[in-house]
């Protein structure tokens, strides 16, 4: 199979893990999976004079994130034009060679390929991504030649940081958080994540995944994909895939939010599959707190025990490190608590909803 120079070795990394791999799974074939559409929520609503549309379109998103983890958003206040100008940018920086993308220190050095500690072949992302924090968006020295993608990176994460507070902001006052704590007082900039994912390609084998299954170490997620699909998620037990909509960005709960509301929102496990024949491109926002931000819930009995992100983030790269997995939130339930989840998250299903002033 022929590769560009721009391709990381993909191949000669999963190659090794095959022959080296003493875990096996069952042979697998490409099936055909139950395609669902998402809950679609419509911003313009939360700028309606009508309060009632105000409050109905804040219900829908706190419902969403409660019953689904995932919902999609239309109307967000990013232009068509800003994407389709950033996916250029992003597309020209990952055909760039890949010694260029692996060693001149690009986007703060944030380079990555494939799975480092990957011990088999079912924990192997067939993925590239620059993972950049968003102090560093606006720095002129992380871009080298790409001199063009720095105005437009940085427009278009302003505005994802704007979207992202907008959504937490009615998420967490549904909880009645809204005077005890504010997530935009834990999360700002210096705490916040770009990333721009490439999927190349992949007809060697449908097992791959693009992206192993997993959950997001975060508030919350906004994902801007192309049309080319290939996300999964976990619902009622079985795999569904996520038809792509090219006027939506798709929002998803992360654990985070899930310890801080005592499990009302649901951070939902997660993956890409491969295509055999088309890149993919995708560009994620990660809503996160400072490192030593305490996280805990406000709801009493709480399921989870207290614990700072700094906290959560060590534990997730320690089970990784020794299994090639993540655990999450598991490893924070308090004792006693695995019987308390299903009745405690039956309690608090019932939403208190805001009033949402009007947008200017």
């Amino acid at each position: 199979m022929a590769h560009s120079d721009s391709d990381p070795p993909l191949l000669n990394h999963y190659g090794t893990l095959l022959c080296h791999s003493t875990q096996w799974d069952e042979p697998q074939t490409r099936v055909t999976m139950e395609e669902c559409q998402l809950p679609l929520i419509d911003l313009c609503d939360l700028g309606c004079d009508d309060e009632m549309v105000r409050r109905a379109c804040a219900a829908a998103i706190c419902k969403a994130s409660s019953e689904w983890g995932f919902f999609q958003v239309v109307n967000h206040g990013i232009s068509s034009q800003l994407v389709d100008k950033m996916r250029s940018e992003q597309v020209k920086l990952f055909r760039a060679p890949f010694e260029t993308k692996a060693t001149s220190g690009l986007l703060n050095n944030s380079y990555r390929w494939g799975s480092p500690r990957a011990t088999c072949p079912n924990q192997f992302s067939w993925s590239e991504a620059f993972h950049v924090p968003l102090t560093k968006v606006s720095d002129e020295a992380c871009y080298g030649d790409f001199k063009s993608l720095r105005e437009v990176m940085t427009c278009f994460a302003a505005a994802m940081s704007e979207l992202s507070r907008l959504l937490a902001g009615i998420l967490t006052e549904n909880l009645g958080h809204w005077k005890q704590a504010s997530i935009s007082n834990i999360c700002d900039e210096t705490t916040c994540f770009l990333r721009l994912n490439h999927y190349p390609a992949c007809p060697i084998s449908p097992e791959i995944f693009g992206l192993v299954p997993h959950t997001d170490s975060d508030f919350l997620t906004i994902l801007c994909q192309d049309q080319v699909g290939g996300l999964q998620l976990m619902k009622d037990s079985k795999w569904v895939t996520v038809k792509p909509n090219k006027d939506a960005l798709i929002v998803n709960i992360g654990d985070l939010f899930q310890a801080w509301s005592n499990d009302v929102y649901k951070s939902v496990e997660h993956k890409v599959v491969s295509n055999a024949t088309t890149d993919r491109y995708s560009i994620a926002y990660f809503l996160c707190p400072s490192y030593d931000s305490l996280i805990e819930s406000f709801v009493k009995p709480s399921i989870y025990r207290r614990f700072t992100f700094r906290e959560y983030r060590e534990q997730v790269q320690e089970d990784v490190r020794k299994t090639g997995y993540k655990v999450g939130l598991p490893r924070f339930l308090l004792k006693g608590s695995e019987d308390l989840t299903t009745t405690t998250t039956e309690s608090n299903t019932r939403l208190y909803i805001p009033s949402i002033t009007a947008k200017s």
